[in-house]
């Protein structure tokens, strides 16, 4: 093993007045002294949150019709919020870029093909605002129920 040099004893103008062994504090401020350097922190994976919920939902109002409305309403909001967000970036880019004046918007008429895929999108997103209430109502009807009145009617004919 490799020995270590004895510490060196510092020099006697080096120490404070009065006090023997004590060496005398610098004269530059803490703030000036060169910083020590610090380790980085290891980078961390992200957390991963799962999204599917466990149990059973909370109940905030005494009527859970209310619950119900209340969550479609969120939904509602979320949508709507994230929608207009996106919708003022594409105006306000087409618009710096001169592509598209705003008025030109307004004026705009879909075509069919633009019609149906518009219909498309808002069957899909009625059917995840009301969500909360379709799950309701395939508990309460259950799996075994006919699928529409026509299989209803079909059932007590026969």
């Amino acid at each position: 093993m490799a020995r270590r040099a004895p510490p060196k004893k510092s020099s006697p103008a080096k120490r404070a007045p009065g006090k023997p062994g004590k060496a005398a504090k610098s004269a530059a401020p803490r703030s000036a002294r060169p910083a020590k350097p610090r380790l980085a922190a290891a980078p961390t994976a992200p957390v991963r949150i799962a999204r599917v919920s466990k149990g059973k939902k909370p109940q905030y109002f005494s009527d859970p019709a209310i619950d119900k409305l209340l969550w479609i309403s969120l939904t509602l909001m979320e949508e709507l919020s994230v929608t207009r967000d996106r919708l003022d970036t594409v105006e306000r880019l087409l618009d710096s870029r001169r592509v598209l004046r705003t008025g030109d918007i307004e004026s705009y008429t879909p075509t069919e093909a633009a019609a149906r895929e518009r219909s498309d999108r808002r069957t899909a997103y009625v059917d995840r605002v009301l969500r909360a209430a379709q799950a309701e109502l395939e508990e309460i009807t259950g799996r075994d129920m006919p699928a529409s009145e026509a299989d209803v009617i079909a059932a007590v004919e026969a």
